[in-house]
């Protein structure tokens, strides 16, 4: 076995395939996607929060896609990148918590850049405890009732 297989938790190479389109994936598939062993995919959802399969009925490990693509990242850090299991961790949480301003700012919907802005302009209010319990602005609730009304069509 060579020393990277020994690594790697004793798997070969996969070499970078396409993850297939399905819903959950057992534990042997997203092993073999990743190139590892079941075990070490184990030892990693003990490691890192953010790797949490579902538990099927029967107790099997159902993965979803964007826990292969964690797993496949996992990967990348520990073994191309050499990072520590603890400084992994701390990449992947402060990664998290850049990537969460990105989502919200570019959001989906017509009203969502407003009420972004309308949000962000609150935010930017002088600080203090007056304005805690204040009513929001009535820009603000003209998007949140614009939303609502795009809500309700849809679900009609």
């Amino acid at each position: 076995m060579s020393e990277l297989e020994i690594l790697a938790g004793g798997a070969a190479e996969v070499p970078a395939t396409e993850i297939p389109d399905k819903l959950y994936f057992r534990i042997g598939e997203v092993a073999r996607l990743v190139g590892i062993k079941p075990y070490v995919l184990r030892f990693w959802e003990t490691e890192f929060p953010s790797l949490g399969p579902k538990k099927s009925g029967t107790g099997h490990r159902l993965y979803r896609r964007k826990d292969v693509e964690q797993a496949l990242e996992i990967k990348r850090l520990l073994y191309e990148k050499r990072y520590t299991i603890e400084g992994a961790r701390k990449f992947l949480v402060a990664r998290a918590k850049t990537e969460v301003p990105a989502i919200a700012a570019g959001g989906k919907g017509k009203g969502r850049a407003k009420f972004v802005a309308a949000k962000a302009a609150a935010a930017t209010a002088p600080p203090g405890q007056a304005g805690l319990f204040d009513a929001p602005s009535p820009a603000v609730l003209d998007l949140v009732r614009q939303e609502l009304r795009e809500i309700a069509a849809l679900l009609k």
